[in-house]
Parts: structure tokens; sequence; C-alpha cells
């Protein structure tokens, strides 16, 4: 049996006609630059995640930064945040003119460390960018009550983690701002690259529709420099279609997460993912931990079976962030050490709404079958 990562084609193919119906009329009206399409997206999103406004940019990188520039971020400035995550966190900080402070990760939910933020926040210290890794949402009120208490703005990178809910509120309504991304593969994915700002507050709104538009406050007056960062009116249109379907498919997700675990649980050698009583995730990925991770995940492979890796090299020692160690003696390697330790065991399986039973329970068997062979290596079967 082959089991895809994900699989894309299935998720459209039923939505192909009405996507190029809102894409002829689009052509017709040759209205690709903002229009209903975007400001009605716009609207749709910011409901769906309980805020006031939400905008529309070209990517969740973009989301990031535009974010942290509304903010106010400047050269100097000090953003606390965690090594184990896509580098876009991070280069968001950076071309913001902010420097990176990294915590480490909690060892059950691989998200941020609430016990270690305080310790690292220094008097160039702006702010804080929890990450909702994997669709489960960091523990937000100790970092809310930190940042009050320290004076910090707090933006979620939400990337990973539409409509997932902390103590029954959305990802995105949490802190002053938060990011989204679109990128295809997301549990609400465009037809290409995308991403979102949502907040509740006026100002922030304003600031980030200026800066993703050349700073203007309207045509031919800006009040700042800014960025080409708006969002086709072509993928607002795909956006707001799927976007009816995500409640549907995010079901679909914790579901088979469900079943995942059930057909996992008592496989000796194979941690499957905590959920803290306070999180309803959206399971953009599901990660389970594994001794020999490189191992099991080629022998995956040749069972017809794709996975992927989220993060095998931990930010810090990636070669763009090395100026860290010697800038920040809070960058030092044994800082981290959850974080590394994790970056070597972590395994996502397939997932995506349209994954089957039958795919699940083949995927199970073929762990299985790998940790308990004979001839496997004995350090395949330790208890992680």
């Amino acid at each position: 049996m082959q089991v895809p990562f994900m699989d894309l084609k299935s998720m459209h193919r039923p939505l192909k006609d009405e996507i190029l119906a809102a894409w002829e009329e689009i052509l017709d009206s040759a209205y690709f630059v903002g229009g209903k399409h975007v400001e009605a997206f716009e609207q749709e999103f910011a409901v769906a995640c309980d805020t006031k406004y939400a905008v529309a940019v070209h990517s969740g990188t973009d989301a990031l930064r535009l974010a942290l520039l509304a903010l106010g971020v400047k050269p100097g400035d000090e953003v606390i945040t965690v090594p184990n995550t896509f580098i876009a966190t991070t280069e968001a900080i950076t071309q913001a003119g902010a420097k990176p402070v990294f915590v480490d990760i909690d060892p059950q939910t691989y998200n941020m460390d609430v016990t270690k933020i305080e310790s690292a926040v220094t008097p160039n210290t702006v702010g804080v960018l929890p990450v909702h890794l994997y669709g489960q949402p960091a523990d937000m009120d100790p970092i809310l009550d930190i940042a009050k208490k320290k004076n910090l703005w707090v933006l979620e990178d939400a990337c990973q983690a539409h409509l997932a809910e902390y103590k029954g509120r959305k990802a995105g309504s949490l802190g002053n701002a938060a990011a989204f991304s679109f990128y295809p593969g997301k549990n609400l994915g465009s037809c290409g690259e995308g991403g979102a700002v949502t907040t509740n507050d006026p100002k922030l709104d304003q600031k980030v529709k200026m800066l993703r538009d050349h700073g203007q406050a309207q045509k031919y007056y800006h009040d700042m420099e800014g960025y080409n960062a708006r969002l086709s009116a072509l993928q607002c249109a795909a956006l707001r279609i799927k976007l009816r379907h995500l409640p549907s498919w995010t079901e679909k997700r914790r579901k088979n997460a469900y079943k995942y675990t059930k057909y996992l649980k008592g496989i000796t050698g194979i941690k499957t993912p905590f959920v803290p009583t306070w999180a309803n995730p959206v399971w953009h990925l599901y990660v389970i931990l594994v001794e020999n991770r490189d191992t099991i995940q080629s022998r995956l492979s040749e069972m017809g079976i794709s996975t992927g890796l989220h993060y095998p090299i931990p930010l810090h020692f990636q070669k763009a962030y090395s100026y860290l160690k010697i800038d920040n003696h809070k960058h030092d390697k044994e800082t981290y050490t959850v974080t590394e330790s994790c970056a070597k065991r972590l395994l996502s399986l397939p997932m995506f709404p349209e994954l089957t039973e039958e795919q699940i329970s083949y995927v199970s068997e073929c762990l299985n079958e790998i940790l308990l062979t004979k001839n496997a290596d004995h350090a395949l079967i330790k208890t992680v």
C-alpha cells in the first residue's frame, strides 16, 4: 500500500469547479488586486479566529514580519522564541531588525517551555513569539502573564494552527496579534503562497494594512516605507471557498489523530503526541518520537509510506545563526537540550483529512513490524 504524507489532489478535486468559477469571475472583471474577495476573506477569516480584524498578506513569513514591524520592533530589540520551528519565525525577527533569543521547549508538548521565559528577559526584550507547533497551542496564559508583568507584547506564530483552541479560545485571538500561513500544505492552504495577520487592535490592523501596501495611508500618500505584500484576489477567492470546509476538515484530522493514537498504543518504542487538557489541537502534523528515527523513516519509505521531519536541525545549529553563539552567551548549545534530543527522534506521520482508517492501520502495522523485527537493531525497541 502507498500512503502519501499529504494528498492535495484529493482535497482540491471536489472544489475544482467552484474555484475555477470564482477565478473566471475575477478574470472577467480584471480586479486582481484588492476588491471584494480580499475584503470578504479578511472578514470571514477574522470571524473564524474570533478576532475583530484580519489582514491578508502574501505569505506567513510576511505576516510575521509585518506584525513585528507594526508592533514597533526596531534594531537592538530582542524577541524570545523557540529553536524548534521553521526558520520563517526567526527570519521575520531578524528582518524586522531584532535579535531572536531562544528558550528551550517542553518535552511533552514540544512547544515553548514557559518556565524558561523570565530568565531569558533582558532590558532589550520587547516581546515573546510562541509557536503553536504542529497545530497544538502553546501554554498561553503563563506567557501572557509574564508579558504583562514585564511589559512585553505577545505575537502568536499560528502558521500551523488554524482553528486550534486554548482553553476554548481560538489561536490567533490570544496575543496582541498573530500570524497565519496559507502555504498549500497548511490546514487552510491557498493555491500558492498566502498569509494573514489577526488582531483585536485597530491600530495594529491599520498599520499592517499600510505596511503590506508600500506604507500607503491612501493611494500615493506614503506615511512610511512599506512592502509589496498584498495577497491577490485569486488566492483570496480560493481561500474563501476552502474556509467553509475548514471546520469539517479539522474534525477529520482530529478523528485521524485519535485513530493513530489508538492503533499505536502499546507499541514499545513509540511516544505518541501528548495533548494537555487545555488544548484542542488541529493536527497539522501527527508527530511521534522514536529512537533510530532515520532508520525507521527509511524502512517506512521502503514499505510505501511517506513521512516528514519537523524539524531535524534546530535553529541554533543553523549556519545562519552561528553569530548568536558569539554575540549572546544565552545561545550556548547546552541551553537547548530538549530541543536537540527531540530533533533527533521526532517523526511526522502521514496526516490529511482524506487519510483512511485502512491507511492509518497500515502505517501502524508497519511501525510495529519494524520495531519488533528480529533483524532490527536492539536500539530500535528502546522505550522512549
